[in-house]
């Protein structure tokens, strides 16, 4: 039986609708039942009856912060998939950040060391790589640094700590860090967010650039890790890196709208950070852009893929069908 935290995310839905497609046997975790329909809503993207793949998954309502709901999960589980996280760039948001992604996954870990779990996969993030010098390709084993970090990359980093300590204790790892998972199903979050930036026909758009991939290749990354003999290894997970002017000139024709061609000049994002600061000290909001992230987009990071693609032959998928399938299913 495989055990899959997380569930209800974009690369959990696509996950569980991977494994249950090719037969295996699959618990999932979930916080609250309303999360479900967002399940169904994915799975019915790829299938007639969506539903028919949600009763073949066992599901479990369990918080991976809550040790005692969470351990009742792994029985009688062999492998655990670990993709549920909180993401948050907000710095007020930090304790929460530690709370879910690094005792959660130290839960998750411990567990399946008590359990005899024969392998677990940890979802990490690019958020998690080190920064690269001038001019280089960031790699797995690029230099860990927290002051150019933001609190998500930091507290996903520590998480990683936790699943090399597991390690340490005789549990096989693989950990993947995606960049950012282009996939359907969650238009108000995550990569979702660019379609719906794009369809309203907007003029600007951010500078700088970052890695990405498909759901379906971080899906199909993580199951062949699992399914293969590679252990105590970690993936960096991008198949093209590209700026976010570039990603716009992709999705917005394919959405019927004309790109955005103004480029946010970086002293707006300067005066924008420090009045968003204001903003979250005087009304208690939530951040939209920390000092760390407008800092982030001055510095392109560029992402290797290499390590991937010779360990396991990989073949990533088109990018450019993938995200006019996202545009497909967000008209229709």
């Amino acid at each position: 039986m495989i055990l899959v935290t997380g569930g209800t995310g974009l690369i959990g839905s696509h996950l569980l609708f991977h494994l249950v497609k090719n037969g295996r046997g699959v618990r999932a975790t979930y916080r609250s039942a309303d999360t479900l329909d967002k399940v169904t809503k994915v799975f019915g993207y790829y299938c007639d009856h969506p539903s028919s793949f949600m009763e073949r998954i066992e599901w479990f309502q369990a918080d991976i912060i809550n040790v005692a709901q969470l351990g009742d999960a792994f029985e009688g589980i062999t492998k655990v998939y670990h993709c549920a996280a909180l993401i948050s760039f907000d710095p007020k948001m930090y304790k929460s950040l530690a709370k879910i992604n690094v005792e959660g996954t130290a839960n998750v870990v411990n567990l399946s060391l008590k359990h005899g779990v024969e392998k677990l996969c940890y979802v990490s993030s690019i958020a998690a790589i080190g920064q690269s010098n001038k001019g280089n390709m960031a790699t797995e084993d690029n230099e860990w640094n927290d002051s150019n970090a933001s609190v998500y990359g930091i507290t996903k980093h520590d998480a990683e700590l936790e699943v090399w300590r597991g390690s340490q204790e005789g549990l096989n790892v693989a950990i993947v860090n995606p960049g950012v998972a282009i996939g359907p199903g969650f238009w108000k979050s995550g990569s979702g967010t660019f379609f719906t930036y794009a369809a309203k026909g907007k003029k600007s758009f951010i500078p700088g650039g970052t890695g990405f991939v498909t759901v379906n290749d971080v899906v199909t990354a993580m199951v062949s890790l699992m399914e293969s003999n590679i252990a105590q290894e970690r993936f960096i997970l991008v198949s093209e890196n590209l700026t976010y002017e570039e990603l716009f000139q992709k999705i917005a024709p394919k959405l019927g709208v004309a790109p955005p061609t103004k480029k946010i000049p970086f002293w707006t994002l300067e005066i924008f950070w420090r009045l968003d600061w204001l903003r979250s000290k005087l009304l208690g909001k939530r951040r939209r852009l920390s000092k760390v992230m407008a800092k982030g987009l001055y510095h392109r990071e560029i992402y290797s893929h290499e390590k991937l693609v010779d360990a396991l032959n990989f073949k990533f998928e088109d990018l450019d069908e993938a995200i006019a399938f996202c545009c497909e299913k967000f008209k229709g």
